[in-house]
């Protein structure tokens, strides 16, 4: 009489769970979550400037011609970057945006584009009260530049 053994032997188990463990740690390897993180940061950063250039532009409009900059974004000098602020944040601003020269190009844009924001947008990975961590540039051609002062994979920049 032949008598059967259910369930599997210990080596059998070892070998699946090594098997499996093997797998999991190449699939979790090849999915790179942090650069994926990374990613999906810097695109939520490229819809932000996005939507401060246009609301800078839409302002201008509003207001009826390209010299309306000023009414816009307040009071800056052609050419050089500020960070966007919020509240009454006067410095600290290259501290939190290293594009920025001086500690003092802070930009307050939550009172002028208040028709466009409820909230300015701020960057995805975390700011100091009142900072937005992006600048924004106004050329003297009226060319208007926003970017990222924290892009994790490259330069993130638009203009119009």
């Amino acid at each position: 009489m032949h008598t059967f053994r259910r369930g599997f032997t210990l080596i059998e188990l070892v070998l699946v769970i090594s098997i499996i463990s093997v797998l999991a740690v190449v699939v979790l390897s090849a999915l790179k979550p942090a650069a994926r993180m990374a990613e999906t940061r810097d695109a939520k950063r490229a819809q932000d400037l996005s939507q401060i250039l246009t609301a800078v532009h839409s302002c201008v409009i509003d207001k009826g011609d390209s010299s309306a900059m000023p009414t816009c974004v307040g009071t800056y000098t052609a050419g050089q970057r500020y960070e966007i602020v919020e509240g009454a944040i006067t410095s600290g601003c290259s501290t939190s945006c290293s594009l920025v020269a001086t500690d003092s190009n802070c930009l307050r844009l939550d009172q002028k584009l208040s028709d466009y924001f409820v909230n300015l947008p701020t960057d995805p990975a975390g700011v100091s009260t009142g900072h937005t961590k992006y600048a924004l540039t106004v050329h003297s051609n009226g060319m208007t530049v926003i970017e990222s002062c924290a892009a994790e994979n490259g330069e993130i920049k638009v203009s119009r």
